[in-house]
């Protein structure tokens, strides 16, 4: 007869605590894409201060829209990276980091196309916005990597029949509890 430590211990023992702050690779993001969110922030980060050195603008409604794109993949870029590098994200209470994680970069990669288009085509022609156009499409050029990297190594997460998490918590039990656990259930 087996004692109720040896039946007990190895699901009541806790794990040892892992004194790691970067945890890549992990199920939300690999090496690869982790350098690729690195280039993507340092690209966004170029683009977003070069375009804050352009002292005078002819018409300022694209260099206005460059701006908030380019701080906003910045920011935001950067936050995404930290959440997913570290154990972070396990506390946030976001369930699905593949489709927030795939939604926002195809969506980022979309925003700063347009934003690079529209400001190379009414900019000044000056040095510093001239640069700050090449540093935003070399950031969509990184976010739209990265959307591919997703989809080829994961698939699209919102797809149909592609979850990543099987969502155990939402489907109702279908078994009653028993007594002893050896009586079939109908």
């Amino acid at each position: 007869m087996a004692t109720a430590d040896s039946v007990y211990n190895a699901t009541t023992t806790q794990e040892p605590k892992s004194k790691k702050w970067i945890i890549v690779p992990s199920e939300n993001l690999d090496k690869v894409r982790f350098a690729v969110k690195v280039i993507e922030v340092l690209f966004s980060f170029v683009a977003f201060v070069m375009e804050e050195v352009v002292s005078s603008c002819s018409q300022c409604g694209p260099l206005y829209f460059f701006e908030f794109v380019s701080c906003t993949a910045l920011l935001f870029t950067l936050l995404l990276l930290i959440l997913l590098a570290t154990p972070l994200h396990q506390r946030v209470g976001i369930n699905c980091w593949p489709t927030l994680d795939f939604g926002y970069t195809s969506a980022m990669a979309i925003l700063f196309l347009l934003a690079s288009i529209v400001f190379a085509a009414d900019s000044g022609q000056t040095g510093l916005e001239q640069g700050a156009v090449a540093f935003g499409f070399l950031a969509t050029v990184a976010f739209f990597i990265d959307s591919g990297l997703f989809i080829k190594n994961r698939g699209i997460p919102c797809g149909k029949g592609n979850n990543q998490q099987a969502d155990h918590t939402s489907r109702p039990e279908s078994e009653k509890l028993n007594a002893n656990g050896t009586e079939p259930v109908n």
